[in-house]
């Protein structure tokens, strides 16, 4: 079962955090969704069978968990989002013709958006989880840009404040020529160097398989890096 997004609330950071921009996460689901969907309706219909990087979900699972998450949180019916209730909220839509998955993500990238927006931060992983399974979804399809599509900066943006959050050591990247920032300045330790391209950045901080030979990584184990 894929640990996804965990709703952590009250974490205060060491570190200055730029202003948050309360449009981004919102920017950045309607930028998923004008990307992926047009994919997913000309996938054939064996295609959504094919497992992901997240282990045991096969693309339609990912989907559904997607779909689930977005209408939570339009809803505000949310949950801790655990594993475990993640899986039920998956299992309850393996019944479901996939067309009606379909049709929730849909309504979910449209809808969530503002109601994320006004959570103060609180929910901007969200947006960025679901940003990231769309990533999963295009590599299980064989599609281009998994882990770099459109709204790239909004979710880098995002992830620098969840590293944050999450109080990940500080790390100074080189993302394809880019200098990013991202977690907070711990005790007795220097910055942590990276070097990778966009895709691989995202795999390392999302917890995704990551060739060692396509980054260069110093000061912090790849493990301490992983978010979600």
């Amino acid at each position: 079962m894929p640990a996804t997004v965990n709703i952590v609330t009250g974490i205060e950071s060491a570190e200055p955090a730029p202003a948050r921009d309360p449009l981004r996460p919102a920017r950045l689901l309607r930028a998923e969704r004008d990307a992926l969907l047009p994919i997913l309706r000309r996938t054939p219909g064996e295609a959504f069978d094919r497992p992901t990087a997240c282990p045991a979900w096969s693309v339609r699972d990912v989907l559904a968990h997607c779909a689930a998450a977005l209408s939570r949180a339009a809803s505000g019916n949310l949950n801790a989002f655990t594993p475990e209730l993640n899986e039920v909220d998956v299992d309850e839509r393996r019944g479901w013709p996939l067309a009606d998955v379909l049709s929730e993500l849909a309504a979910g990238y449209e809808e969530a958006g503002p109601a994320i927006g006004a959570a103060g931060g609180r929910l901007d992983a969200i947006a960025l989880g679901e940003w990231v399974h769309g990533g999963d979804v295009r590599e299980a399809l064989g599609e281009p840009l998994a882990y770099e599509s459109d709204g790239f900066e909004d979710a880098c943006a995002l992830l620098g404040d969840w590293t944050r959050r999450r109080k990940v050591p500080l790390v100074r990247a080189d993302i394809s020529g880019s200098a990013l920032t991202f977690g907070v300045t711990q005790p007795d330790r220097s910055p942590a160097t990276l070097a990778a391209s966009r895709a691989t950045m995202m795999r390392l901080f999302a917890g995704r398989p990551a060739d060692p030979a396509d980054y260069e990584l110093a000061g912090a184990t790849a493990a301490e890096l992983v978010v979600f």
